[in-house]
């Protein structure tokens, strides 16, 4: 009787014009609230020498109080403007060393009072670590020791930490470059109250500026003026002694670099004038180079603002860019430059080069080597002589990985892999890498072999591998693979690689993913945390991973939960929820592969549906939503049809199971899903209900591409209309529950998105419930919200769905 009322009692909200004006935040019921009111896992950080870890105590949520504060949205950042941090960061609580040999864990003492913690970085030695502790008057700097695990304020709340990290270590492990507040800084300007000086005015000079549409951009003098003070600071050289010495004049810095051996370090800056179309990353930009001192030795790269690019998703602005210090040298710059002009519509053999500069940094760049592809990054290695590169092109989705010799540009790079990277099945894995002297990760290459460590991704399941590589004769072998097939095993990086000891972890459906170090070679493995389940209440639940196929043979996956104590022997038929998001594809061989186990931890997290076996639905996890668009098709060409084929490929395989009621089957999706939910309840028929959180639904309002989209509007304008919901509102006859938060900060993902939509939904008499949460972004964070946004989908699916008439 108690669910007939509240299901009734949702039912007069709904249909009530402005009944849900004055509703305050709600709760789901406890079965859902237990399984949100839990501890979260601590954080994990590892020394280098693998000698201790760093477990950081985290708050599951913020509190809507902490999200309401005054933030400040210019050139893509979110600030608080009284702390001078991100509005949007997370914080730990607390600090626990974990000595790993004698384990043993102990408390950080010293910690400040209701400790917020952010911008934590172990000190080069790895005896030490700093961290940042953000108070009501701003951001301090604070010191951990790890012999007697003590923590020590180093600075009062004066650090500037709007833009990327605070600091970064000196070489010499006791001092430290850190950004200050600039000292005489102005107000900012109230943009509310400010009194406007003139009118707003933006040009175009007839060159093509085809951008995103971001958010939080720019758009008045006032926001500048905020911006320019808010992302300048004062170096200063802070001593772990106390002392404070300025090391370079207030500016608007955003990258702080050392040098491997500590004696350079590299400087980027924001330069004006500043722009209403992008983001801060492409304002002008200058990097430098300057002794440890302060000392201004060159500047190494001037850009101009990069408002106007070439079409297309491969396309990138002229000159040097991903300017970085080779890990294995001394002090040795690299960098990329395009070949094509930045435009990927140029036809050329090599779309970029890559050129070093070495200490003094004074002599002609070197050219080291050519990608086919648009370059990437580079894993150096202990060799002097081997180097490999890695580029990649979004068009084919393909990415080449090179061998080759930075020492002799002569010697031709050898193409170690060459690959789709959404084939997961033939990923070779990743270098294994090692601190060298300099204290850097590079590749470890041991008598003529490098390891990589694989996900290990079958047809089968998961099955993390690790191979050497034989650089003479370009050949892997295999020297161990996980064998589990009731639990799942990942492998992160070799402890000690002579001894063949590697980092690992394992879970299992009911068993939360603890630490280990595990001897490949033994198979011995030491448990190094042990973290216990806080979900017992679905530990049990029935998992798998289904397989079935689309109308037209392709191979798709789910993960399917069976609501809590069901009896698969009399198979009653109950309510399910499909959870999705579309991925497109340009091959079917991709499109059909999985990396969805079933013996992976079941975990609920803020967004989940998992929590809805608690009240008898079945849920459809990470259904398989391939949008496939092979040689010069797109895949968006056909993505209504495929959204539609997918879905009811889905319900054809759980009903085949004689698991569920076809005519009680909800769907959503958050994001692109939520995009997806709106299409398939406008273009199906095949759905009760549907839950729609933070999605775009009017394409025309995103002109110049999204999601995986290169074409613009005016060149595929039946494209954009084919797939917008809002342009087929008329269609809607199945009820939609739409949730957006009011300060989205997604692009594309507008709040007016769901705004105009229901207003369309409304006016043309469709059900619908349009839910605004107030101060989240494109993720929910606040308890409050999150709890709430339960509540919602739990009335929302027991009264159109479980309860359908």
């Amino acid at each position: 009787m108690k669910k007939l009322i509240m299901s009734l009692s949702f039912a007069v909200l709904v249909c009530s014009g402005y009944a849900q004006e004055n509703l305050t935040y709600q709760k789901p019921s406890k079965e859902i609230l237990e399984l949100v009111d839990v501890p979260r896992r601590p954080g994990i950080r590892i020394d280098g020498k693998k000698e201790n870890f760093l477990l950081l105590g985290r708050d599951g949520y913020k509190s809507i109080e902490e999200l309401s504060k005054k933030e400040l949205r210019l050139g893509g950042l979110r600030i608080d403007p009284k702390t001078n941090i991100s509005s949007r960061v997370s914080y730990y609580t607390d600090i626990t060393i974990k000595r790993i040999k004698e384990n043993r864990e102990i408390k950080v003492t010293g910690l400040p009072k209701n400790p917020r913690i952010a911008n934590l970085q172990w000190s080069p030695d790895y005896s030490k670590f700093a961290f940042t502790n953000t108070t009501e008057a701003g951001v301090e700097l604070w010191i951990g020791e790890v012999a007697n695990a003590k923590a020590r304020k180093l600075t009062e709340a004066v650090l500037n930490a709007n833009i990327r990290g605070a600091f970064t270590w000196f070489k010499d492990g006791n001092s430290l470059l850190v950004r200050f507040l600039a000292a005489n800084r102005k107000s900012l300007i109230d943009t509310q109250t400010a009194v406007p000086t003139g009118p707003i005015v933006s040009v175009s000079d007839g060159v093509k500026a085809q951008n995103r549409t971001y958010q939080d951009l720019l758009k008045t003098p006032n926001d500048e003026f905020n911006f320019e003070l808010l992302a300048t600071s004062e170096l200063k050289k802070v001593s772990l002694n106390g002392t404070i010495k300025s090391w370079a004049k207030a500016d608007m810095y955003t990258r702080m670099s050392l040098s491997p051996d500590g004696e350079y370090i590299l400087l980027s800056k924001i330069k004006k004038p500043f722009s209403y179309l992008v983001t801060y990353g492409r304002f002008p930009q200058e990097t430098s180079i300057y002794t440890k001192d302060g000392s201004l030795i060159k500047v190494i790269n001037d850009v101009p603002l990069d408002e106007v690019r070439p079409k297309g998703f491969m396309a990138t602005r002229e000159g040097k860019r991903s300017i970085q210090w080779r890990g294995d040298q001394m002090a040795t710059l690299y960098w990329a430059e395009a070949l094509d002009k930045g435009d990927p519509a140029v036809k050329v053999p090599f779309r970029d080069e890559v050129f070093e500069l070495k200490a003094p940094f004074t002599g002609t760049p070197k050219s080291i080597l050519k990608t086919i592809n648009r370059f990437s990054y580079i894993r150096w290695t202990n060799e002097k002589d081997v180097a490999f590169a890695y580029d990649y092109w979004w068009n084919t989705r393909n990415i080449k990985t090179y061998q080759f010799n930075p020492e002799n540009v002569n010697q031709k790079p050898i193409i170690f892999s060459d690959r789709n990277y959404q084939d997961r099945y033939s990923d070779p894995g990743n270098f294994v890498t090692s601190k060298n002297e300099l204290g850097n990760e590079v590749v470890t290459i041991e008598k003529g072999k490098a390891y990589l460590i694989g996900n290990g991704y079958t047809k089968k399941g998961k099955f993390p591998f690790v191979d050497t590589y034989s650089l003479k004769s370009k050949k892997t072998k295999r020297i161990y693979q996980s064998a589990y097939t009731d639990k799942v095993e990942d492998i992160y990086f070799a402890v000690d690689l002579k001894k063949k000891v590697f980092l690992t972890s394992l879970e299992s459906k009911s068993e939360i993913p603890n630490y280990y170090f595990k001897n490949l070679k033994t198979k011995k493995a030491t448990a190094i945390t042990n973290f216990e389940n806080p979900f017992k209440s679905i530990q049990n639940v029935h998992k798998e991973v289904i397989k079935y196929k689309r109308e037209d043979g392709l191979e798709l996956t789910g993960t399917l939960y069976l609501p809590v104590g069901y009896d698969k022997a009399k198979k009653e038929k109950m309510p399910m929820i499909l959870w999705a998001y579309p991925q497109e594809f340009k091959d079917k061989k991709s499109a059909s592969q999985t990396t969805n186990n079933s013996n992976s931890f079941t975990y609920p997290y803020y967004g989940s549906m998992i929590y809805w076996v608690t009240k008898g639905y079945v849920v459809l996890d990470d259904a398989a939503f391939p949008i496939i668009g092979e040689g010069d098709k797109e895949p968006n060409d056909s993505f209504r049809k495929q959204l539609v084929a997918n879905a009811k490929a889905a319900i054809d395989a759980v009903d085949k199971l004689g698991y569920i009621d076809r005519e009680r089957v909800a769907v959503g999706g958050h994001s692109y899903g939520a995009f997806m939910t709106a299409n398939l309840l406008s273009h199906s028929n095949l759905f009760a209900a549907g839950i729609a959180r933070s999605g775009a639904y009017n394409r025309t309002l995103t002109p110049f591409g999204f999601q995986s989209e290169e074409r613009n509007y005016w060149e595929a304008p039946q494209v954009y209309y084919n797939m917008s919901p809002f342009m087929h509102a008329d269609k809607m006859k199945t009820p939609l529950l739409l949730i957006h938060g009011k300060a989205d900060n997604n692009s594309g993902t507008y709040p007016l998105q769901s705004e105009r939509y229901f207003n369309a939904l409304k006016g043309l008499g469709a059900t619908t419930r349009l839910v605004m949460l107030p101060k989240e972004s494109h993720g929910y964070s606040a308890k409050e919200s999150i709890l709430h946004m339960l509540w919602e989908q739990e009335q929302w699916l027991d009264t159109y769905v479980k309860n359908k008439k």
